[in-house]
């Protein structure tokens, strides 16, 4: 069996971190897919869909809080979790994730070096477009197209 889903898409809200203790830290934030097809009668249609993000490696979750903010677009890969809860009324709540174990930035650079999104304060933001950090250790992984038989 396989729980794997990948997912290309842009940040509804800057990731936020929860700590639980000093190494157990992980981030969350909402990702927007947006699906484009015709319709019966030719108009072009925009479907979006929204998911639970959670990054539960604290050194890949210090990075995307660091460098990632609403609209940074982003690649991931990693697992569907559904978990339950009870709510205030004592009703049983589920919730479906999105666990990620590996992550790319995808934000482009401008010529000054600095990522070309800007913070709700107007600010620039250092980023590391195309970095790929995977959940064993939080290194950048190596290229994935070298391991290509073509």
């Amino acid at each position: 069996m396989v729980n794997r889903v990948t997912l290309l898409g842009r940040l509804g809200k800057d990731p936020v971190l929860k700590h639980f203790s000093e190494n157990n830290v992980i981030a969350e934030f909402s990702l927007a897919t947006t699906e484009s097809y015709k319709d019966k009668e030719g108009k072009w249609v925009e479907v979006t869909d929204w998911h639970n993000i959670k990054i539960p490696f604290k050194n890949m979750a210090e990075r995307v809080e660091k460098y990632l903010k609403k609209g940074s677009q982003v690649f991931i890969e990693g697992k569907i979790k559904t978990r339950s809860y009870d709510d205030k009324d004592g009703n049983k709540r589920y919730i479906t994730e999105i666990v990620v174990e590996t992550l790319r930035m995808l934000d482009k650079k401008d010529s000054s070096g600095a990522s070309s999104g800007v913070s709700e304060q107007g600010q620039s933001y250092a980023s590391q477009p195309q970095q790929e950090y995977a959940q064993q250790d939080n290194r950048p992984a190596s290229n994935i197209d070298d391991d290509l038989p073509f």
